[in-house]
């Protein structure tokens, strides 16, 4: 006789906690795998200082004498883990005090994920005590910012912020949370981001751009490789240097990618631009071909642009599409 098994399926649902905000935050942030936190109080982020206190064996907070010191130590850790560093600041002249750190963050591509306070939302527009348009002020200098006005929003923010920081070409995020958000109380839950419909972080290279710069690579009579900060965030050392070694190519890096390869290596010809070494700067304008990876053409590196590199075909390996013939005109780029 037949039988058959009849398979009930349960609709699992997520397990809920009603919580605070300024509680909320804090239990993302170790979702995401925070264990120190640079900052400095005030009354519009008070409400996340006090919850810290029932965090401490997860959650370690390093008090700086000024917001700015915190932005850069939290770009300090960046740099040093390779995962977005963390900040808090208050409202007002807390929030503009990071700005100098974000915007530096923003130039070097160090993932940051800075958090601040905010007055109430029923205050917003009204010019209340220590509000500032931390929104408008961040903005230009941020690869995203956010405004949590409901408790509800927290996780979202905080799940967004960490991805967009960490993904494709890293960068620096502003949350900006209300104080009446951070009282409030809701079901709480968290899922990690992994996808944004409208955020493309790794973009896919064409096989036709790939096989224009074979060709050019294959046909040059002195090609040179310039190395940007873009190789380790990418952590493409290993595949640079196999590179390299099999072509026979010399190597010259900027600041930002001075780590990423090393400097005792016969293929290695010195420090690129204005602060860098001669013979490296002469040869840009000696190659016939220019390969230059994960870099942006600084004018610290290139100078008068007018004279940069005119003999040789430009190759460009970057991640971010807008860099791409911002400075220098390329004969060919790869994503």
């Amino acid at each position: 006789m037949n039988t058959s098994t009849l398979v009930l399926e349960k609709k699992i649902t997520k397990k809920t906690t009603r919580i605070k905000g300024s509680d909320a935050v804090l239990q993302c942030l170790i979702a995401e795998g925070v264990t120190t936190i640079f900052g400095y109080p005030g009354g519009a982020i008070m409400p996340i200082y006090d919850a810290l206190y029932h965090y401490q064996d997860k959650l370690n907070h390093i008090l700086t004498r000024h917001e700015q010191g915190a932005v850069h130590a939290a770009q300090g850790m960046a740099r040093v883990t390779g995962k977005a560093g963390v900040c808090f600041a208050t409202s007002g002249p807390g929030a503009t005090n990071l700005i100098t750190g974000i915007a530096d963050a923003q130039i070097d591509s160090t993932p940051l994920v800075c958090i601040t306070g905010q007055v109430p939302s029923h205050l917003l527009g009204t010019d209340a005590f220590q509000e500032t348009d931390v929104m408008g002020i961040s903005m230009p200098v941020t690869k995203w910012n956010y405004q949590v006005t409901r408790a509800e929003e927290i996780p979202y923010a905080i799940a967004r912020a960490f991805y967009i920081a960490n993904t494709g070409r890293p960068g620096p995020v502003l949350i900006d949370i209300t104080k009446d958000a951070q009282f409030a109380e809701f079901d709480f839950t968290y899922d990690k981001c992994e996808k944004i419909r409208s955020y493309h972080p790794y973009p896919e290279a064409l096989t036709s751009d790939l096989e224009a710069a074979a060709n050019l690579i294959n046909e040059a009579k002195k090609p040179y490789i310039l190395v940007g900060q873009g190789v380790q965030l990418s952590g493409a050392e290993n595949e640079l240097m196999r590179f390299a070694e099999k072509t026979g190519i010399p190597m010259a890096a900027t600041l930002m990618g001075l780590s990423g390869i090393p400097t005792s290596h016969p293929l290695y010809v010195g420090y690129l631009g204005m602060h860098g070494n001669y013979g490296p700067n002469i040869k840009t304008n000696e190659c016939d071909v220019l390969i230059a990876i994960g870099m942006r053409f600084d004018d610290r590196v290139t100078g008068d642009l007018d004279r940069y590199a005119k003999q040789a075909k430009v190759i460009h390996i970057e991640i971010d599409p807008s860099e791409i013939d911002k400075n220098v005109k390329t004969d060919c780029s790869c994503l």
